[in-house]
């Protein structure tokens, strides 16, 4: 076990080592909605809460995730509102919460046109909200 995972146990939440490739491989082409929340959380520009992207969490990778409050944050494009999709989506999320993650979904249209409004929720979440 490395330092980093004596510091901080469960932050991958036994992730699958092919999963990490698949994660580092995703960082590269986001989405513009991505790419828009990416800038208002990276640096700990949000409430000084730091912000990892495409993050691996058991069989999964979270497009957002905070260690510390232990929250993710997912950004839905179009496909996510298929019945089979949502079935997924449900079962990943119900995965997450069992592992003490919350997650907060946010369609894409909600981050490209009200950026402020999604930060206020995130932020609300992160300081003991909702």
């Amino acid at each position: 076990m490395n330092n980093l995972e004596e510091e901080k146990p469960g932050m991958h939440r036994w992730a699958r080592p092919k999963l990490f490739g698949f994660a580092k491989r995703n960082r590269r082409p986001m989405t513009a909605a991505e790419q828009k929340l990416w800038e208002a959380l990276s640096g700990r520009k949000l409430g000084g809460h730091k912000f990892r992207r495409q993050h691996p969490c058991g069989s999964y990778v979270l497009d957002f995730y905070c260690h510390k409050g232990q929250l993710c944050v997912e950004i839905d494009g179009a496909y996510h509102l298929s019945p089979e999709q949502h079935h997924a989506d449900e079962a990943r999320d119900a995965y997450l919460n069992e592992q003490g993650i919350r997650v907060l979904r946010f369609p894409n249209e909600s981050v490209l046109e009200d950026l402020p409004g999604v930060l206020k929720e995130i932020e609300s979440v992160l300081n003991g909200g909702h």
